[in-house]
């Protein structure tokens, strides 16, 4: 039908009216959310003290600084299997950081991984960690992060192959491996033990480099903290594991390791340092010491692999090696000098399934982590320049499986692809 004149003016009007009215009611719930902004409020000390001890515990510093004059300012490149990602900027700059974002804006990033734009971040930044954390103790991060000093520091764009530079890919990848919401205390568990869980599981998402991933980079359902590589390195087991795992370490053990990257049993490697020095070394007493109590808690997962080892010519070879390179500071029966140069019988990283750190540490050196509460130092030279990769092959086999240790077998082109990388 046809409509007259007079129909189309009033049909006209009615949608200008209506235009008009929704964009007063936006207006209107605009202005509101900006009064609710502006009244909110303000962080008192306490909340932004406890920011801060969570955004220690959460190692933000190590990943969001990559020029350590401008600390949290971003820039810092991650590589991944498919890529690389540069962290972001977290300093409350208006245009390069987070200076203009809201609280919502802040807890919908640590709660479901989206983006101030609406868009999907990538599991590089651990929201399938963060969306375990309360409401409260997100927005205690964000109270601590806007007390930082300005700078301007654009991030620059990922460098990820197809089809993953394709932000929405990330829809399937939460659809398959996300589960948004906070961790539910267990009431059969103490305050002590959920505090650890809260704090492991959570804010210092401890499993991203410590549970092995699949191939889409989420988490393998069933091996949580059962040991993972991570930058060309592997990241030890943290459950009970007999040999490579925490079973020999006590809570003490866990806890002076974690607070200065060193204990009886064992040093921490080159990228557990940064952790020790930026994150567990900074926490307080009772947080780690909840953390160690979690992690002792934890069961054995995967069985080790068996090992069949090395042959009386193999580590007559591995022996005379190390007799020649390492028995100064390691001495004869593998004890070394405990926090200074780690003993090698019974040391689980020694003993992982995965060599890689074993290698990396005898192809690039290493140098003992110092913090406050242990500032003395040890180091040990680089032999990818010493020694063939037969001889570097020889002489791991022989701490690995020396003095009751056993651990699979390394080959020389293990070693090549390690001196490769």
């Amino acid at each position: 039908m046809v409509q007259g004149p007079r129909r189309i003016t009033r049909t006209i009007l009615a949608g200008v009216l209506a235009g008009a009215l929704l964009c007063t009611a936006f207006a209107v719930g605009e202005d509101r959310a900006q009064s609710s902004e502006q009244l909110k409020p303000e962080p008192t000390p306490d909340d932004i003290a406890r920011g801060k001890a969570l955004t220690n515990a959460g190692d933000c510093a190590s990943c969001h600084t990559a020029d350590p004059a401008k600390p949290f300012a971003g820039g810092k490149r991650i590589d991944t299997p498919f890529g690389g990602i540069y962290a972001p900027n977290l300093t409350p700059d208006r245009e390069t950081g987070l200076g203009a974002w809201s609280d919502d804006d802040f807890y919908r990033a640590l709660r479901f991984g989206v983006a101030r734009d609406g868009s999907r971040y990538y599991p590089a930044f651990p929201y399938a960690n963060f969306t375990k954390l309360t409401r409260q103790d997100i927005l205690a991060i964000r109270a601590y992060l806007a007390t930082l000093t300005p700078t301007r520091s654009k991030t620059p764009a990922p460098e990820l192959r197809w089809p993953f530079n394709h932000r929405f890919v990330m829809r399937g990848w939460n659809w398959l491996f996300f589960k948004p919401g906070i961790l539910m205390p267990d009431q059969a568990k103490s305050a002590e033990w959920n505090r650890g869980r809260y704090l492991v599981e959570g804010v210092a998402h401890c499993g991203a480099c410590h549970t092995p991933k699949n191939f889409f980079g989420a988490d393998k359902r069933g091996q949580a903290y059962g040991g993972g590589r991570v930058a060309g390195m592997f990241a030890p087991r943290l459950d009970a594991a007999e040999r490579s795992g925490l079973k020999s370490w006590s809570l003490e053990d866990i806890a002076e390791y974690l607070q200065s990257g060193r204990n009886a049993k064992s040093n921490a490697g080159e990228l557990m340092s940064e952790v020790v020095i930026n994150s567990t070394s900074k926490m307080s007493d009772a947080d780690v010491r909840a953390i160690a109590i979690y992690l002792k808690d934890l069961p054995a997962g995967a069985p080790e692999p068996k090992v069949t080892p090395p042959s009386p010519s193999q580590m007559a070879a591995g022996e005379k090696l190390y007799n020649g390179a390492c028995l100064a500071c390691h001495e004869k029966d593998g004890s070394g000098a405990p926090r200074i140069y780690p003993p090698l019988p019974g040391n689980a990283n020694l003993q992982s399934a995965d060599a890689m750190s074993t290698l990396r540490v005898i192809l690039d050196g290493a140098e003992t982590v110092t913090t406050p509460r242990v500032p003395n130092k040890g180091s040990m030279p680089a032999y990818a320049a010493k020694m063939t990769d037969q001889e570097i092959a020889d002489v791991t086999n022989y701490i690995r499986n020396a003095w009751g240790n056993a651990a699979p077998l390394v080959t020389a082109a293990e070693v090549a692809k390690a001196r490769r990388k």
